[in-house]
């Protein structure tokens, strides 16, 4: 080995600890962020459902006016 490839890896050797701390460090980061996007996500999609359920269940009967196309189909019916 060259020197200059001696001194890289004590270099790495002296800096093991504190490397792979930060590796860990950012796993645990990463997962966190994770699992707090699909907690979010999971709450908003179970809300939505709730709430069309809900808004579903308070619709009530729908009414609408039909007398103008009862005149209508009256007055084919006399024409003919």
């Amino acid at each position: 080995m060259s020197q200059e490839k001696v001194d890289r890896y004590k270099e790495q050797k002296r800096n093991r600890k504190a490397i792979q701390a930060k590796k860990k460090r950012n796993a645990l980061i990463t997962k966190a962020c994770t699992g707090a996007v699909i907690l979010v996500l999971s709450a908003w999609l179970g809300y939505s459902a709730v709430d069309l359920y809900v808004q579903k269940q308070n619709s009530g009967p729908v009414t609408a006016d039909t007398t103008a196309l009862d005149d209508y189909i009256a007055s084919l019916d006399t024409e003919q």
